[in-house]
């Protein structure tokens, strides 16, 4: 399972010490963690526009311009489902994280077990909401959540299921797992399916995926392609 999560927090210091206890509970997991970090709200809010895959956001309440509980109610008001933890050196505000369904607070300085607590709790939560697929195997059936899925590709008679840790060769028609997979895909050519959450960019042949992967394009499905990428991030998909 890949998570990705960003810290939002003006002080240099607190952002970098945050970072490394991340990284040492990744470390320790089976998770694959992409760490982002933002050094204001108005920051964070230009690249999630953007990209709206965060799963989980780290906020600091005390910033400068606009606090955290302002940039949590903009996530809300825009549909936003990824989990917000709080951190902030003062109990005061604990009570407006109610407002925007805060995961929970974490006080500074922030200790090592309460946010490996705090994080487990929140990989729960987003297990629980993730979307998984059966896929059919040669020595039998394996689960994968489907937004780990970057693309699909079809041979011969076979076809192969790229994920962001793994590749399987599958025993399932392309037009099945089309079907499976439905909302947050799109059929790009006859013999390649994508992952929206996954596409860089779009150009008139070529699809550019996060990792580096190039997937072709069929002129004919460019249209619908586009208004799926744009729609998807835009957060009509969300």
């Amino acid at each position: 399972m890949r998570i990705k999560l960003a810290i939002c927090d003006d002080e240099q210091s607190e952002t970098e010490y945050i970072t490394s206890l991340i990284q040492s509970w990744a470390a320790k997991s089976t998770l694959t963690v992409d760490v982002c970090t933002f050094d204001s709200s108005e920051a964070f809010l230009f690249t999630y526009d953007a990209d709206k895959s965060f799963d989980i956001l780290l906020l600091d309440i005390q910033m400068k311009q606009m606090d955290g509980v302002e940039l949590a109610k903009k996530l809300r008001a825009s549909g936003a489902q990824m989990q917000i933890v709080f951190i902030t050196g003062f109990p005061d505000f604990i009570a407006e994280g109610y407002d925007v369904s805060a995961l929970h607070y974490l006080m500074k300085p922030v200790s090592k077990e309460k946010l490996t607590e705090v994080l487990d709790k929140a990989v729960q939560l987003l297990g629980a909401k993730k979307t998984s697929l059966l896929l059919k195997i040669e020595s039998g059936q394996t689960r994968v959540f489907c937004d780990d899925i970057t693309y699909v590709e079809a041979f011969a008679h076979n076809v192969v299921v790229y994920t962001t840790s793994e590749i399987i060769e599958v025993k399932e028609s392309i037009s099945a797992l089309e079907t499976a997979l439905a909302e947050d895909f799109c059929r790009v050519h006859r013999s390649y399916i994508v992952g929206l959450r996954h596409i860089r960019q779009i150009s008139k042949t070529v699809v550019y995926l996060d990792d580096g992967a190039e997937v072709p394009l069929s002129r004919r499905r460019y249209d619908t392609l586009n208004k799926a990428f744009i729609s998807y991030h835009r957060g009509d998909a969300q």
